[in-house]
C-alpha cells in the first residue's frame, strides 16, 4: 500500500448510512486509505452488499443494522462497535432523511421521525463516541450536514431545521473538546447525485414537472453548473479523518 493510500492506517471508523450514496463513498475512500470499518444502515442485506463491494481492500469490515430513530437501537450500535473495535477513533454521522412539502402540510410524526434520525441520533452517537474518545485520548467526528444547514429553503423546513441543528452541535461539541485531542467538523454538501436526489426528482415528476425541467432548475442553482458526486464528499472526509486536519475543529465546510 502506497503512502498516499495509507492516510488512515491504524484508524477505525463507524459510518452511518454506509450502504449507499455518500456513506458508501466515504466507506470506500476510508478502506482504500487503510481504515478499518464498522458500517451501519437500516437494511442488513444492503450492508452485506456494501461489505462485499469493499472486500477487495485489506481492512477489517463489520456491520450493524440499526433504526436510528430508536435511541435504544443507537445505544446497541455503539456497544457493538466498542465490543468489536475497542480503539474506535472516528465517527462519521452521515445517515439522514429528507421530506419536502409546504410547512403547513407536515404531520408531527413526520417531523419527529426526521428529527430523531437527523439530529437525535447524531447527538447520541456523538455523545457516546466523545466519551469513548476521551478515554483513548484521540478522536475524529465528522458530521455530514448540508448547505441547507447554512441558509433558508422553501418546502423543507424540517430538513433545514435538522441540518442547522447539526451545524450548531458541531461547533459546540468541538469547542468543549478542542483540548482533548478530539476534532469535530461538518461537511455541508450542496446537491449531490445520490438516491435521495433521485427520489426528489421522481416525486417532482409525479407532481407534473418533467424530469429534464427539474434537472435544469437544479443546475441553475449550482455555482459549478452540475451536481456533486459522492466521491467528492468522501475526499474531504478522508482529509478530516487524517492527521493533516489535526489542528482543524469546529469548522463547517460548504461544497
Amino acid at each position: 500500500m502506497s503512502q498516499k493510500e495509507s492516510l488512515l492506517s491504524g484508524r477505525t471508523a463507524l459510518i452511518t448510512g454506509a450502504s449507499r450514496g455518500i456513506g458508501l463513498a466515504i466507506a470506500e475512500a476510508y478502506a482504500r486509505n487503510g481504515a478499518n470499518l464498522i458500517l451501519s444502515a437500516t437494511k442488513e442485506t444492503s450492508l452485506e452488499e456494501a461489505k462485499h463491494s469493499l472486500s477487495k481492500y485489506d481492512v477489517e469490515i463489520s456491520y450493524f443494522a440499526v433504526d436510528l430513530a430508536d435511541m435504544n437501537d443507537v445505544d446497541r450500535l455503539f456497544s457493538f462497535c466498542i465490543d468489536r473495535e475497542p480503539f474506535l477513533d472516528t465517527l462519521v454521522n452521515n445517515a439522514g432523511i429528507h421530506i419536502g412539502k409546504p410547512f403547513t402540510e407536515y404531520e408531527m410524526d413526520e417531523f419527529d421521525r426526521l428529527m430523531r434520525i437527523n439530529v437525535y441520533s447524531v447527538f447520541r452517537l456523538t455523545q457516546l463516541a466523545i466519551g469513548h474518545m476521551q478515554t483513548i485520548g484521540r478522536g475524529k467526528v465528522i458530521n455530514i450536514a448540508s448547505t441547507a444547514g447554512l441558509k433558508e429553503s422553501p418546502n423543507q423546513v424540517p430538513y433545514n431545521t435538522s441540518k442547522h441543528a447539526v451545524v450548531g452541535m458541531t461547533k459546540c461539541v468541538a469547542l468543549e473538546n478542542a483540548r482533548n485531542g478530539i476534532t469535530v467538523n461538518a461537511i455541508c454538501p450542496g446537491i449531490v447525485e445520490t438516491d435521495l436526489i433521485k427520489n426528489v426528482e421522481s416525486k417532482m415528476e409525479s407532481a407534473g414537472m418533467p424530469r429534464e425541467e427539474f434537472q435544469q432548475k437544479i443546475r441553475e442553482q449550482i455555482t459549478i453548473g452540475r451536481m456533486l458526486q459522492p466521491q467528492e464528499i468522501a475526499n474531504i472526509a478522508v482529509f478530516l479523518a487524517g492527521s493533516d486536519a489535526d489542528g482543524m475543529t469546529g469548522q463547517t465546510l460548504a461544497i
